[in-house]
C-alpha cells in the first residue's frame, strides 16, 4: 500500500483526503440546495443542522491537506508544461484559496455573532453578550457567493478530469483514483 505520493500517482493519504473532502463538500452543497428548493422541513433541518460542524471539519481537513501537500511536494505528480499546466496550477490555487476562505469567514461570523459554537458537541467558541459587526458583516456579504464560486470551480475541476480521460486519453484521473492509468507525464518519462 502506497501511503506517500509518487511522481506517477497520489498516495493513499492524499487520495483519502481528496475524496473524503469531496464527499463532505457534496453534503454541504446538497444541504444548501435542499434549503433553497424545499425550504423549512425536517430534511432541511437535518442537512443544514450539520453545516457548521461539517464546515469546521472541512476547514481542518483542508489545512491538513495543505500541510500534507507541502510534505509531499517533491514526490507528487508534476503539472504539465505550458498553458495547460499553468491553468491547472491556478485552478488548484483558487480551489485551495476558497476552501480556506469560505469556512474562515463563517468562523469569523460565528465568533462575531456572540453565540456559543460547539460543533459535534465539542466546545469551540464560548458565547458572549453583544455582537461584533465587523466580524459578522464580511461573511454575510460574501460567504454564500464564494461558496457557490467554489462549487463552480469544483465542477470545472471534475470536468477537466473527464476531459483528460475521454478527450485527451491520458487518464489524469487515475493519479487520484488510485488505479494505474496512462498518465501523459509518466509515458513521456518512460520514453526519455
Amino acid at each position: 500500500m502506497q501511503w506517500l505520493d509518487t511522481p506517477s500517482r497520489y498516495g493513499l493519504v492524499s487520495r483519502v483526503l481528496h475524496w473524503g473532502m469531496a464527499l463532505l463538500f457534496a453534503w454541504q452543497f446538497a444541504g444548501m440546495v435542499v434549503r433553497i428548493t424545499v425550504g423549512r422541513s425536517p430534511l432541511t433541518a437535518f442537512m443544514v443542522g450539520s453545516h457548521g460542524g461539517v464546515g469546521v471539519l472541512l476547514f481542518l481537513l483542508v489545512l491538513l491537506r495543505g500541510g500534507w501537500s507541502l510534505l509531499n511536494r517533491g514526490r507528487r505528480p508534476h503539472y504539465e508544461r505550458g498553458l495547460p499546466g499553468l491553468a491547472a496550477r491556478l485552478g488548484h490555487l483558487a480551489l485551495y484559496g476558497l476552501m480556506v476562505t469560505v469556512p474562515a469567514l463563517a468562523l469569523l461570523r460565528q465568533y462575531g455573532s456572540g453565540r456559543a459554537f460547539a460543533p459535534f458537541g465539542i466546545p469551540l467558541m464560548p458565547g458572549f453578550e453583544g455582537r461584533i459587526e465587523s466580524l459578522v458583516a464580511p461573511a454575510n456579504a460574501v460567504h454564500g457567493l464564494l461558496a457557490w464560486s467554489l462549487l463552480a470551480l469544483v465542477g470545472g475541476h471534475a470536468a477537466m478530469a473527464l476531459v483528460h480521460r475521454f478527450l485527451w486519453g491520458d487518464d489524469m484521473l487515475a493519479r487520484m483514483a488510485g488505479r494505474r492509468g496512462r498518465v501523459r507525464e509518466v509515458a513521456q518519462a518512460e520514453r526519455a
